[in-house]
């Protein structure tokens, strides 16, 4: 053998040699999954393909000829249509732009993780963004409390907006035929009311970012919601406006309230009941929801196909940071 080599490779010290084994082992242990083979690599194209699949399978069966005759013109919808559509990941872009400095391109991981959490499967879209937080040399500190803290607050703030909706509401509910489901909603009113219970007693084991982080991040959930509410029912107002703006922003709310309730089947269905109680027009009313609804999937579908383009083209897999 040569000078320097040992029985064990030219790398790895003979027994009895001075230098000892647990000064050589950060040598010898390599990592088997190194960054650029690592799974955060591989989720950016994986998520891309997945929600290019559910959005074309979605908009499968649109009359596109008949939506394109009942796209609104007005240039205000499509202000407050778009306002409404990038709501979340700006207000969250503020959010994590207080805790991480992430750059503009973290915009980009957020509407990926918005249309992720839309169609695929909810909270799917934090674990992308979990895996371009790992990925980005911008962000040094752990990002799993960050993301974890913000969602918790999100179902929170939300919950808590539910609950006071359903309160004021609830003479108007109490009196509606929801297809046999009344049993249903209230144990999604039940499970709501639970959870942010349960949250807010285990709030100091739950939380891992600082008070005044947290306060802020509440305040950031809680406008958003109040601006998409009106915004939504702006939006209406606009596409059916001899309705008193006053009713719309009510079924904005009643909107929200069964939204976030668990355990329906039939929230759409439940949405026009409540819709049709409310406002009447049963046939504008129930034009209004298919359109809203496919210029959603549709705006989906091209920003979607817009995001895939540089990671088919392999920018995910060498370190992209969007």
């Amino acid at each position: 053998m040569s000078n320097g080599e040992s029985a064990y490779g030219p790398n790895l010290p003979a027994i009895g040699s001075r230098r000892s084994l647990a000064e050589s082992i950060p040598q010898i242990l390599v990592p088997l999954i190194t960054k650029g083979t690592s799974w955060t690599q591989w989720i950016g194209p994986l998520v891309a393909l997945g929600f290019l699949g559910v959005v074309f399978y979605e908009v499968r069966d649109l009359d596109f000829a008949q939506l394109v005759a009942k796209i609104p013109t007005l240039p205000s919808f499509w202000l407050l249509f778009f306002a409404y559509y990038f709501s979340g990941p700006v207000s969250e872009w503020f959010i994590y732009r207080r805790l991480w400095h992430i750059p503009l391109s973290g915009f980009v991981a957020l509407v990926r993780k918005l249309i992720s959490n839309e169609i695929l499967l909810g909270y799917l879209g934090e674990v992308y963004f979990y895996a371009w937080a790992r990925r980005s040399t911008q962000i040094h500190a752990s990002p799993y409390g960050a993301i974890k803290d913000v969602t918790i607050l999100s179902a929170l703030i939300g919950n808590g907006f539910t609950l006071l909706i359903l309160a004021l509401l609830y003479p108007l509910f109490h009196t509606l035929e929801f297809g046999g489901v009344a049993n249903t909603a209230y144990y999604s009113i039940g499970f709501v009311l639970l959870t942010s219970l349960v949250i807010m007693v285990l709030r100091n084991r739950l939380f891992s970012l600082a008070g005044p982080d947290l306060r802020y991040i509440a305040w950031v959930h809680g406008a958003r919601i109040i601006f998409t509410t009106a915004a939504s029912a702006l939006m209406w107002h606009l596409l059916l406006p001899e309705v008193d703006f006053r009713w719309w922003v009510l079924l904005a709310a009643g909107r929200l309230l069964i939204s976030r309730l668990p355990f329906l089947p039939n929230k759409d269905i439940m949405f026009a009941a409540l819709a049709i109680a409310i406002i009447g027009h049963d046939s504008e009313i129930a034009e209004l929801i298919a359109l809203i609804t496919s210029l959603l999937l549709i705006t989906h579908l091209v920003i979607a196909t817009i995001l895939a383009i540089p990671e088919f083209a392999g920018r995910g897999s060498k370190g992209s940071k969007i």
